[in-house]
């Protein structure tokens, strides 16, 4: 018998663990992809980003800016306008976003894991 098979498990990383608390909820990681071509105001960002709710997209944005992920921007106008941007620690997650993406191009084939037509990337090189 393998020894690998019955050494117990090694416990998950504890960076691996925070990113995907922060970015493997839903939408989380589409709202960073479209911010990263531009700041963004928040009814476009909703639009780029079908099927998500107001509430959804406003609770989202609220843990990014929490983390430190992104900024809140209000333009006085008139109209009163919001925008969201990245942060330098938001931006710095475009060369991992890319990789993500090239790997379910090659991994992923649309089809097989289910369809992601219009779902808005945003990520660098497309």
């Amino acid at each position: 018998m393998d020894e690998s098979a019955t050494e117990p498990c090694k416990t998950v990383d504890g960076g691996i663990t925070r990113v995907f608390v922060l970015l493997g909820k839903r939408w989380t990681g589409l709202i960073v992809a479209v911010l990263m071509e531009r700041p963004v105001h928040f009814a476009d960002l909703r639009r780029a980003i079908p099927g998500i709710s107001e509430r959804m997209l406003s609770d989202r944005l609220t843990e990014l800016g929490a983390a430190g992920l992104v900024v809140r921007e209000v333009d006085a106008g008139p109209p009163l306008r919001v925008a969201y941007r990245l942060t330098e620690a938001g931006a710095a997650l475009g060369p991992a976003l890319a990789e993500l993406r090239d790997w379910a191009e090659r991994y992923l084939p649309e089809g097989r894991h289910g369809s992601c037509r219009g779902a808005a990337t945003g990520v660098p090189g497309e």
